[in-house]
């Protein structure tokens, strides 16, 4: 049994974050546990050559905004990462049915700019899981159970067994996935369960399609590699070309993800060609590299009700409860937690900042 002050469940953005919050202060005693076999939640990259791991493209976010999402653009720049500006210049092409050839149009252009990192966001993970350490992160152990003891501690029980006994939690998963794959033991306040269960977890229904080229032969003739499309399969497609390296364009699918299921990958991919061959030409057609990552497959992402996109961006629920036996021991700081951005990585920050805050005001 091991006995840390604190618990921090994922070892996603917000979870590496509330640890490496807590090292800054010199408190150690405490454990990462991560259901995984790797660190970064929905953070994760197609890295084409594990020899240049600068070149990384985003499964997961790609983009984040230190114009405005200050602490993260802080954090960035204190970890010495590099960052450059998402590609704009050029046209946009858009497709609106099967009876009209693609058109080209002014492109958008985002200020403050939206801002990429060198390596991809794994390289914001890789930072942050360097300077917390490896010897409290455990991976591969999914939380199950968790029950107060008559100590007010809590006892977590993982899948494979393990348990730990910790006077504090910080929950750095979606809340919908905590309500739905944790059983708590006297059950959370009926209303909390309620709101943590209709909060859509940010880009779950989703998936991202990623295809690799020599170069980014788009750009000789001034498109800007984005591209919007009313028929699919991508709906929304970006370029996602790192400085001097690789060319490359990634799309959203537009489809749900039980016609995802239905078709599977190979059919995906050939579909996923055949549209950026339709809009950016004959060169498309062979991608060096191409990957599909499908987020609603993901169990330690995703649940049932995750499976259709949310019509809007919701609102962060409460962190914690407001009375009870779990008020004292208990907080969320995982990306919907965010006050201000909630599913944003900015989100994960600001939650994890509040969480520890709590900590250690308590």
């Amino acid at each position: 049994m091991h006995t840390p002050r604190i618990a921090i469940v994922g070892a996603g953005l917000a979870g590496l974050y509330a640890a490496f919050l807590l090292e800054q202060r010199g408190i150690t005693d405490y454990v990462v546990l991560e259901a995984r076999e790797r660190v970064g939640g929905r953070i994760a990259s197609l890295l084409p050559d594990e020899t240049n791991t600068m070149e990384a493209f985003d499964l997961g976010p790609s983009w984040y905004w230190p114009g405005f999402q200050h602490s993260l653009g802080a954090l960035v720049d204190s970890l010495g990462l590099t960052s450059f500006a998402q590609y704009e210049t050029g046209d946009m092409i858009v497709e609106r049915s099967h009876q009209m050839p693609p058109v080209r149009m002014q492109g958008f252009v985002n200020q403050p700019p939206s801002m990429r990192l060198r390596g991809g966001m794994q390289a914001l993970i890789d930072a942050l899981h360097q300077r917390v350490g490896f010897a409290r992160i455990y991976t591969g152990q999914a939380v199950q159970s968790m029950s107060l003891t008559s100590s007010g501690s809590v006892e977590l029980v993982c899948a494979g067994g393990q348990r730990y006994t910790a006077q504090h939690v910080l929950l750095a998963v979606p809340p919908r996935l905590a309500a739905q794959a944790v059983t708590f033991s006297p059950p959370l306040p009926e209303r909390l369960t309620h709101q943590w269960k209709s909060t859509a977890t940010w880009m779950a229904p989703h998936a991202k399609y990623v295809a690799l080229y020599p170069t980014p032969f788009w750009r000789e003739e001034q498109l800007s590699g984005e591209a919007r499309s009313l028929m699919g399969p991508l709906g929304e497609i970006h370029d996602t070309s790192h400085p001097d390296g690789h060319g490359a364009l990634f799309g959203f699918f537009s489809l749900p993800a039980s016609a995802r299921a239905q078709l599977g990958d190979e059919a995906l991919l050939q579909h996923c060609r055949a549209q950026l061959v339709r809009l950016f030409g004959p060169q498309a057609s062979s991608p060096r590299w191409e990957m599909i990552k499908d987020w609603a497959q993901e169990p330690f992402t995703a649940t049932d009700a995750d499976q259709m996109p949310s019509e809007h961006h919701g609102m962060a629920p409460p962190a914690r409860a407001e009375h009870g036996a779990w008020q004292p021991c208990l907080t969320g700081i995982g990306s919907e937690w965010g006050e201000q951005y909630a599913g944003y990585l900015a989100g994960a920050i600001e939650a994890a900042e509040l969480g520890v805050a709590d900590v250690l005001a308590l």
